[in-house]
This record gives C-alpha cells, structure tokens and sequence, in this order.
C-alpha cells in the first residue's frame, strides 16, 4: 500500500469537510445502439492526480460576471476574508461538484466500460458516470450536485457534456458562483502516455457574461490504488457554527 502526502498546506486551508451523497438520477433517456466509435477508442484508464496543487484552474481570464453573480461573489469574498471556513459549501463537507472536484488534492481512477466511463474519485469516494453509449441527457432532470454527463469520442479526445446541476456549489476554490444553468463541455485526451489534459468550457449565462475556458493537466500514477478517505471522519465545524 502506498504512502503518499498530499498538499498538506492546501488541504490544511481547505479541505475540513463532510460527505455529500451523489442523487441517483432516476430519468434516464434510453441507450443507444454503441457508437462504431467507441469500438476502438483510446484508453485513458489509470489512477491520475493533479499535476499541480491550485485554488482556481488556468486558462482565461474570470470574464465579467452579471450584476446578481457579481454582488453573491463580492459577497463571498468580503465574508471569506474574515472566515473561509464558514462561507465555502465544500469546507461543510457538502459535494465540491464539477468541474470544482477536478481541483480537490486528491487522485481518482478512470474505468472504461462498454457504454460509460465511471471516474471514481478518492475524495470521499464521489462516482463520475459519463455515458458514452449514444444516450442523450434526460429531458426532466432534476438538479444535482455533480450533474448528468453524456461522453462521445472525437478521434483521441473525450468531448463530455454535462448540464443539470444545482447552484449550491462554487466552481473553484476562491469562491466563484454558478446558477443552474451551468454547462460544463470538456474535451479530454492523453498528450502522452503519462500525461491527461482536460480542457473545459464553462457556460453559464446567467452568471457569465461570455463562457470561460479553463484546463487542468493530470499525471499517471501507475502504482497508486484509490484510499479510503472520508471526510466525516476529517470534519470539524467552522467556528463560526461553534460559537468558540
């Protein structure tokens, strides 16, 4: 069994937090007949990690945010000043949701399956479904915490999109919001055999002014398994819950 510390700082400044529970989507619109496609598709199966520790991805700038999002995050921001603990949905162990997950200082494993790709992740065992049997996204889906994900190959590129989320999480670690109608594109390949790229739109009209593209860059870690971390058992409430 490996041994293996991970962004202590970070973790240390971020992460004290309880489990949230992945709602099972109860709707789902019919399979597809496989896609020719998929037959021979790339593997990107492995246990990867982040290839460095950050708050926020890299790539564009925030572009400007609507006046209501503006005024939540200058909100945020004023009370995360005082008391980061208090004000982040992650830090009350609640789900980080998608894309957010991708930033957490924890590794995940990619299986590939016949019709679904599943990303298990390390961090309080959250399960990632991208369907990639020719289904499209149900027509009533209710909101939730890491959305409904539909996946297609484009010659070596995962091209998943993913909509139906709720707006109870932050899309980063400096407290960036999104409504409901966030819609997440990312478009995933392997550069190289050790190397996964994820590169990812975020849509959201209703706080963004224009969609933002952003990139996170994944290592293989061939000799990791998936840990066991839970993160009640790592969960202290903020003072500010405490009143100490």
């Amino acid at each position: 069994m490996r041994k293996r510390l991970i962004g202590v700082s970070l973790i240390l400044s971020t992460v004290t937090v309880v489990p949230g529970i992945v709602a099972a989507q109860t709707a789902e619109s019919p399979a597809k007949e496989r896609p020719k496609d998929e037959v021979s598709s790339p593997d990107i199966s492995g246990v990867w990690m982040g290839r460095e520790l950050s708050k926020t991805f890299k790539g564009d700038p925030l572009p400007p945010l609507q006046p209501s999002a503006d005024v939540t995050y200058k909100a945020t921001q004023a009370k995360d000043h005082n008391n980061h603990a208090a004000t982040d949905p992650y830090l009350s162990c609640y789900p980080p949701g998608v894309p957010r997950i991708l930033l957490i200082p924890f590794p995940f494993e990619i299986i590939q399956t016949p019709g679904k790709i599943v990303m298990i992740f390390e961090y309080d065992h959250f399960v990632r479904q991208i369907y990639t049997d020719g289904r499209d996204h149900p027509k009533d889906l209710d909101p939730t915490w890491m959305g409904n994900s539909i996946g297609k190959w484009e010659g070596d590129t995962l091209v998943v999109d993913t909509i139906g989320f709720n707006d109870k999480t932050w899309l980063d670690m400096i407290g960036v919001p999104h409504s409901e109608a966030l819609h997440v594109i990312e478009r995933i390949h392997r550069v190289d055999h050790d190397t996964l790229q994820d590169d990812i739109l975020i849509d959201d009209p209703k706080t963004f002014t224009k969609p933002w593209s952003v990139q996170k860059i994944f290592k293989l870690r061939p000799k990791w398994e998936i840990m066991e971390y839970i993160c009640e058992d790592n969960f202290e409430k903020p003072k500010a819950e405490t009143g100490k």
